[in-house]
């Protein structure tokens, strides 16, 4: 699936303010995501995101590289080039991730009816 679709993350209320689940950091989830077909580069990635500032899209990819979701590799090249891609700990995350998006989906009706009256209450 090519990153310039706007629809990369499949069914848009898993990755709106509901989110009943979390997978590292706030945007972590979303990042996983777009290399999932194959590595990706920087500019790549902000289509998608770009509502991530650059700055805490490049702290993402730092704690995922860390973690182990992914693998940074900077090609010796003018202009440089550097591409991100999904580990083997990162592909098998995919799977979990689409049932909690699915789990979600079925039960956004009810998650967004108890923030509601959990806020109505305060």
């Amino acid at each position: 699936m090519p990153l310039t679709r706007a629809d990369v993350f499949g069914d848009p209320d898993c990755a709106g303010p509901l989110q009943p689940f979390r997978f590292g950091d706030k945007w972590s989830g979303m990042v996983l995501r777009c290399p999932k077909d194959g590595p990706c580069r920087f500019s790549e990635l902000r289509i998608p995101l770009h509502w991530i500032t650059p700055k805490v899209l490049t702290e993402t990819l730092r704690a995922m590289e860390r973690n182990g979701f992914l693998t940074r590799t900077a090609h010796d090249e003018n202009p440089p080039r550097v591409e991100y891609e999904l580990t083997g700990p990162g592909c098998s995350a995919l799977g979990p991730m689409d049932a909690a998006c699915e789990w979600a989906s079925t039960h956004l009706p009810e998650l967004a009816e108890a923030r509601e009256a959990y806020g109505r209450r305060t």
